[in-house]
């Protein structure tokens, strides 16, 4: 998590010190560029996707997640509300992978499931921001979303017993982030960093309630961090 953070920072520093946004009187660039009803654009990035659990019985041996790091493109659509506030429709597609340790087992194919899954998300969010300052202006966003995941093999016949780990495709969660705008001379480029946390269960249990890989498991739920770069 600090080397997502540390990242985030420097990418930022690196872009507003070599255009020169934040000395005292810069040229201003774009100055047109907020006042359209309708924007467009689109993003690139990457994420870390984790897993929440929350357990049945406390026996004391959690399940481990192996994170990994995934990436995410999608497009933009923005509505001007004012000139502070926008909404903003950002469905997009994003891949990442986990692998899951479960505990009490002996052989490495019995304790470990690897999860990939590939979402397509379709996010609805307001977007506040401060006032333009120069050739930039930091914002905070935030709203909900439904996702997809085409990798969750919700109607597979066949559970861990046969190793394989299903989840269920269609997923509702919020989420939460804040950025900078940045005017170049030619497009809006916007580093953010997003927490997304689901807000239903995903696990498709096993078909055995005593199960030694989800008989235990109440609620399974995604949570993660994004790093998107947005060009409008």
């Amino acid at each position: 998590m600090k080397n997502i953070f540390l990242l985030f920072g420097m990418l930022i520093l690196a872009c507003t010190t070599s255009s020169a946004q934040f000395r005292e009187d810069p040229i201003l660039n774009l100055q047109n560029e907020d006042k359209n009803f309708l924007n467009w654009g689109y993003y690139l990035g990457f994420n870390q996707y984790d897993f929440q659990f929350e357990y049945k019985n406390d026996i004391g041996r959690d399940i481990l997640v192996e994170k990994s790091f995934g990436f995410n493109v999608g497009l933009i659509g923005e509505m001007r509300i004012n000139e502070f506030l926008d909404a903003r429709f950002e469905p997009g597609l994003l891949y990442t992978s986990r692998n899951l340790g479960f505990p009490g087992f002996t052989t490495q194919a019995d304790a470990i499931r690897e999860v990939r899954s590939t979402y397509i998300r379709f996010p609805l969010l307001i977007k506040a921001s401060t006032r333009r300052i120069g050739n930039w202006k930091p914002f905070i966003t935030g709203g909900v979303y439904t996702s997809m995941n085409l990798g969750s093999k919700e109607d597979s016949l066949d559970d861990n017993s046969s190793g394989e780990f299903r989840m269920k495709k269609n997923v509702y969660g919020y989420e939460l982030g804040f950025g900078i705008d940045i005017y170049t001379e030619y497009f809006k480029f916007s580093p953010s960093i997003r927490g997304v946390f689901a807000l239903t269960d995903e696990l498709v249990p096993d078909e055995d309630p005593n199960s030694p890989w989800t008989g235990n498991i109440n609620a399974m739920r995604t949570r993660g961090i994004f790093i998107n770069f947005t060009f409008e």
